[in-house]
């Protein structure tokens, strides 16, 4: 047994060497962000034989959740436990560095990219993954930030099933406030919608909420109650309702600057104002050499797209950085004597 273990742990120095050979001394890619979109990225370019600098900067947007649903084989694992067990698989790649630091900058080096860490150290890697994510800005009232994830939703498909058939209210956009209540609705029956009052929805909107049954509540909202779960939604005018689930959509920004440092391109995509912009098929940005991968680069957010996202914009790194490789050798003067 001691001896396995001890030509695995070569084989493993072998490979990771190999891999740092190489790549010059450089990472073949630095993986911004260790939610499912950059461990899963990390996981295909491990198996890749690339060496990689995944950088975990700290909790997942979905950390408050009590669990990650519609993700096939692991429907309900809490957050943490699965991306523990994504930390765990990827340890047979010798090649992959999981580490926990916050990249602070990122410019254009020569040809290839570098990375600076909130220690002010700095890593060089010939691609850039931008796994980095995006920020809710929840409205400043009591309850918002303490019931997250917890009893104020913001995907159904994650959470209607565990709140179906309860009351629900719904808090969204004037222009989205119909289609969003009739998605709503397919869970529970019993809705409410909240304008919070800043929103004024026109007739022909009121009509449709009336015909589907679903009452407007125009209060302002003064705070959520509830000690594990939404229990209560309490107004500035004193008055109140029973709701067991709040759903909304609340506005988002990059939780990242690097892709505006880097110079990538983003896009407006529904509600959301800023979107980094890449090549659907292969999740290029805009910059040759930096991707993007993870709710940074959709409107389409969940952990099981995020991963999905991941896995093809790390193969994508990995083909372009063969293509690379080949022309490199190609190049090189033993191959044109060999012609």
């Amino acid at each position: 047994m001691d001896v396995r273990v001890r030509q695995e742990d070569l084989m493993a120095s072998i490979v990771g060497n190999t891999a740092l050979e190489r790549a010059g001394g450089r990472y073949d890619a630095v993986v911004v962000g260790a939610g499912a979109a950059g461990l899963s990225a990390a996981l295909v370019l491990g198996r890749s034989r690339r060496r990689v600098l995944v950088l975990d900067g700290g909790q997942p947007r979905n950390a408050p959740s009590s669990g990650v649903h519609y993700f096939l084989t692991r429907d309900g694992t809490p957050p943490g436990e699965l991306l523990r067990i994504a930390r765990e698989q990827l340890e047979p790649y010798a090649g992959v560095e999981v580490r926990k630091a916050r990249a602070v900058r990122a410019a254009r080096s020569g040809g290839d990219f570098e990375v600076t860490l909130e220690d002010s150290s700095t890593v060089g890697t010939r691609r850039i993954l931008l796994a980095t994510g995006v920020h809710d800005e929840l409205p400043e009232r009591p309850g918002f930030r303490e019931l997250w994830g917890r009893g104020i939703f913001h995907c159904p498909y994650c959470h209607g099933w565990e709140v179906r058939d309860r009351p629900l209210a719904v808090l969204a956009p004037a222009q989205g406030a119909v289609e969003y209540s009739a998605l709503i609705r397919n869970w529970s029956r019993d809705l409410v919608v909240l304008t919070d009052g800043a929103m004024e929805l026109d007739a022909q909107s009121r009509s449709r909420l009336n015909s589907l049954g679903v009452p407007v509540k125009e209060e302002r909202i003064s705070r959520l109650e509830g000690a594990g779960g939404l229990r209560r939604i309490v107004f500035e005018d004193g008055s109140e309702i029973e709701r067991e689930g709040l759903f909304c959509a609340p506005p988002q920004r990059q939780r990242s600057d690097l892709a505006k440092a880097l110079g990538c391109e983003t896009e407006a995509m529904g509600p959301i104002p800023e979107v980094v912009k890449s090549d659907p098929t292969t999740h290029e940005t805009t910059v040759e050499g930096v991707f993007v991968a993870g709710d940074a680069g959709t409107m389409k957010q969940g952990a099981i797209m995020a991963a999905s996202s991941g896995a093809v914009a790390a193969a994508s790194i990995n083909r372009s950085l063969v293509l690379e490789e080949v022309e490199t050798e190609l190049a090189a003067p033993t191959a044109k004597a060999g012609r």
